[in-house]
């Protein structure tokens, strides 16, 4: 039983930050349901991991038996997140202030990418949009071609999922004391700039420029970055201080008095050329013989078929199948009160029946709500 046992979850169907947030929610044992809608194209995957270890219902929100039902639901629920535009909620009468009248504990996470108010909150968008509105897409690739989008990692994973995880669990410990639920806004501007904090502290001390690929985090620096192999893979150097920038040279046997001064950036480009041309000598392999496990900072560059096969990661456990789908396991590891994948992922509205009567509804009135198309 993970850390959340016990603790009740609506996720109203969404996509990108609000899945993957319930995930994470139902990874440390809190008890998930997903509220689908009743005509949702297509009925899901089991393989979709972002949607693991959660029971689906589906349910007429434009019915008002329906709208009922999903209240009656959240009237049970310790914490509510949804992932809709400003507003939509309150249209459908499935507000705050609706629920927190019915449920003053209950816990109201709200995800978007712009937030709940500003010039933008109406407008659609997506994770490259929000980290370009924020400072970080512009932040980050070669200046010679535009700004490559990072995945959409940094906006809908780790400034919207993440923030909003940490925030509606912030509020279920302020509960125990106050009794009260509250509103968590997280908007994936407001996290992903956030993340951007160290960075705005490195350029008001100097240590760090707007100008892309000239940083010693961004590719500027040529001791940190990735590097081509002889045989076309790629493998990670991060030799920032000084003492691990010696054994970097020292394991790739560099002599040439350029290399002496590390900070000299002038030089980089310069150093980064010869880089090159030292790593395109051996495999990747040959150079993780040399260099994995010692204080150079290095690691091979793995696609995400490698990945789980290596050594660490095997080791680990940080990846497992589950009912035949390789994927990562639950994080972060807790000593006693384990996280663990409950379920791969439901198929929409293959649950009701069993969530309604779990949840304290008759079998009269699941059938009555059932014959007027509300679930």
């Amino acid at each position: 039983m993970g850390p959340l046992a016990g603790v009740k979850i609506i996720e109203m169907a969404a996509i990108g930050p609000v899945p993957f947030c319930a995930m994470m929610l139902s990874d440390m044992g809190a008890e998930v349901i997903r509220v689908d809608r009743l005509n949702q194209k297509g009925s899901g995957h089991r393989a979709n991991v972002l949607f693991r270890g959660r029971k689906s219902v589906a349910v007429d929100l434009k019915n008002p038996l329906g709208v009922e039902t999903a209240l009656e639901l959240i009237d049970k629920a310790d914490i509510l997140i949804e992932g809709f535009r400003p507003g939509v909620m309150e249209r459908l009468g499935l507000g705050p202030e609706v629920c927190a009248e019915r449920n003053p504990r209950i816990i109201y996470g709200r995800m978007t990418g712009w937030g709940q108010e500003g010039p933008l909150s109406q407008a659609a968008g997506h994770d490259i949009n929000y980290i370009s509105v924020a400072g970080a897409l512009g932040s980050m690739g070669y200046p010679d071609r535009p700004p490559a989008p990072p995945l959409n990692l940094i906006g809908d994973f780790g400034g919207g999922a993440m923030y909003l995880l940490s925030g509606v669990l912030a509020a279920l410990i302020e509960r125990s004391t106050s009794g009260l639920g509250q509103v968590i806004d997280a908007a994936m501007t407001d996290g992903t700039a956030s993340l951007l904090s160290p960075f705005f502290g490195m350029m008001a001390m100097n240590m760090w420029t707007p100008d892309r690929h000239k940083n010693r985090l961004d590719g500027g620096a040529f001791y940190y970055g990735s590097y081509e192999c002889r045989d076309g893979k790629h493998i990670s150097i991060g030799s920032l201080e000084p003492q691990f920038y010696a054994l970097l040279l020292a394991k790739c046997e560099i002599t040439d008095e350029i290399f002496e001064d590390q900070l000299d950036q002038e030089a980089w480009p310069d150093k980064r050329t010869k880089m090159e041309a030292i790593f395109k000598t051996k495999t990747r392999h040959e150079w993780c013989e040399i260099m994995e496990g010692t204080d150079v900072c290095f690691a091979p560059v793995l696609d995400l078929e490698e990945a789980p096969h290596h050594p660490h990661n095997r080791k680990r456990e940080t990846y497992v199948e589950f009912e035949g789908v390789t994927q990562p396991a639950p994080a972060p590891r807790f000593s006693r009160t384990k996280s663990s994948i409950s379920s791969s992922a439901a198929l929409v509205g293959e649950n009701t029946d069993e969530i309604l009567t779990t949840w304290g509804f008759s079998d009269k009135k699941i059938t009555s709500l059932k014959k007027e198309g509300a679930i």
